[in-house]
């Protein structure tokens, strides 16, 4: 954000009246004046919510999330082509967000690895999700209260709300120059989203039945 030709006009005022040394308080405040500008001209408003996207909402969920990894890479390995590859890539997604917090990655670089390659195969294969589990999520699967929404939904219903959030960022970032920096979405809150409903998933999958 650069100053305008008035407020430049006005600058140049400003210093010919404190060169007199007529008004020294027009000295202060166009020295303010200066240093406030240039900081804003530095500051891109992206960069500010870039910035704020942090993982730190993952803290407390970290030890859980290990364990969801384990149990998600053991029940991947099955004869069904098209269920191992839904399973394994909830747990590659899952384990994206896992090591985006350890390493303080940014989301540009997250959205570019999480995919819903697998979802797509298997619809465009007709496969029956409650295959990767039957019957609908109960109030006893949910361990995080922004997810008791979801309470009576099924595989299927749930799966297709994570496909939906991770195309709709891929598309965000294509329309944006490839980079969600400035766009004017709330980056952080729909990634948090979508790591609430595929841990949801995972945990409906891990039971109890």
């Amino acid at each position: 954000m650069m100053p305008t030709e008035s407020a430049l006009f006005t600058f140049d005022l400003f210093q010919k009246e404190c060169s007199k040394g007529v008004h020294r308080t027009f000295r202060i405040i166009f020295n303010l004046f200066v240093v406030c500008s240039r900081k804003l001209s530095g500051l891109r408003f992206g960069s500010f919510i870039f910035d704020s996207m942090n993982l730190d909402w993952l803290k407390t969920g970290i030890g859980p999330l290990k364990d969801l990894l384990t149990f998600l890479n053991k029940e991947s390995k099955t004869s069904d082509v098209l269920k191992r590859q839904v399973i394994r890539e909830l747990r590659d997604n899952l384990n994206v967000f896992h090591n985006a917090y350890k390493n303080n990655n940014s989301p540009d670089v997250m959205i570019d690895l999480l995919s819903n390659e697998a979802i797509k195969d298997a619809i465009k294969n007709n496969f029956r999700f409650k295959k990767i589990k039957a019957g609908t999520i109960e109030p006893y699967h949910v361990y995080d209260d922004r997810n008791k929404k979801y309470v009576g939904w099924d595989a299927e219903e749930l799966i297709d709300k994570i496909d939906e959030k991770i195309e709709e960022l891929k598309i965000i970032k294509k329309l944006n120059g490839n980079s969600v920096e400035k766009v004017k979405n709330n980056i952080s809150l729909m990634m948090s989203n979508l790591y609430y409903r595929m841990k949801l998933l995972a945990d409906f999958i891990k039971g109890p039945k």
